[in-house]
């Protein structure tokens, strides 16, 4: 199985740390959250990743290339940025002929088991071949500041990136299992974003998207506060 590892952000409310050094090898407990994520993927099964990069890329490369366990990785440097869905549709080569993959955005941590998302997915598409998404949600304290979903039966009735008014506290965790036929519906210009341009144009058809509650631990990794509280609280996973 493979999955995308969304790294390239510029960290830019993480400043001034990540003026020295890319977002995804800032460490929780010692460890970059680079390899924090690929020691969970190799765990559940992916053996190939896709990373992509742009800021300070070459650290990236040079940890890549230091790490002596799986899974493979390919990079895939932007010199500009394509955004979440615009690295996906960019790179849909890379999981051609598969069943499913993964993606996920690579400033989030948790110690949740990715095998229970695969499955979930697995059984989704066994009941209903039209479904080509299943997500990850967990309770928001804020839900203006996130993606929020409206959930009826494991299935996504609505979906709204960022709400003013949101219709619930259910948000998305950046957390995905897609099939390959989700990277039609992408739209071609650059960039674009899962949250606001891939995912209403999967939910607005019934059927296609499923999701699972998140359990656990679960933090968004966008602030130096954040960060303090992931250092404070992480104990890794078992």
């Amino acid at each position: 199985m493979k999955a995308f590892l969304l790294a390239a952000g510029l960290g830019t409310r993480l400043r001034p740390l990540t003026e020295h050094v890319p977002k995804c090898l800032v460490t929780v407990g010692g460890v970059a959250l680079l390899d924090i994520w690929l020691d969970a993927l190799a765990k559940a099964g992916v053996d190939h990743v896709l990373v992509n990069t742009h800021h300070h890329a070459d650290q990236v490369t040079a940890h890549v290339a230091a790490r002596s366990t799986g899974p493979t990785v390919t990079l895939s440097y932007e010199p500009e940025l394509l955004g979440s869905a615009g690295t996906l549709r960019a790179n849909r080569d890379f999981v051609a002929g598969e069943d499913e993959f993964l993606a996920i955005n690579a400033d989030n941590l948790t110690d949740f088991d990715l095998g229970r998302l695969v499955d979930a997915h697995r059984a989704h598409r066994a009941a209903d071949p039209d479904t080509v998404a299943t997500l990850t949600v967990f309770r928001a304290p804020d839900p203006t500041r996130c993606g929020i979903v409206e959930l009826s039966a494991g299935e996504v009735r609505g979906f709204e990136e960022k709400p003013r008014t949101p219709r619930s506290d259910l948000a998305n965790a950046g957390i995905y299992a897609f099939a390959p036929a989700a990277l039609d519906h992408i739209p071609p210009d650059a960039p674009a974003d899962i949250g606001y341009h891939l995912l209403p144009r999967l939910v607005a058809a019934p059927g296609r998207v499923r999701a699972i509650r998140l359990d656990g631990f679960f933090i968004d990794i966008g602030t130096p506060d954040a960060l303090e509280r992931a250092r404070r609280e992480w104990r890794g996973t078992s």
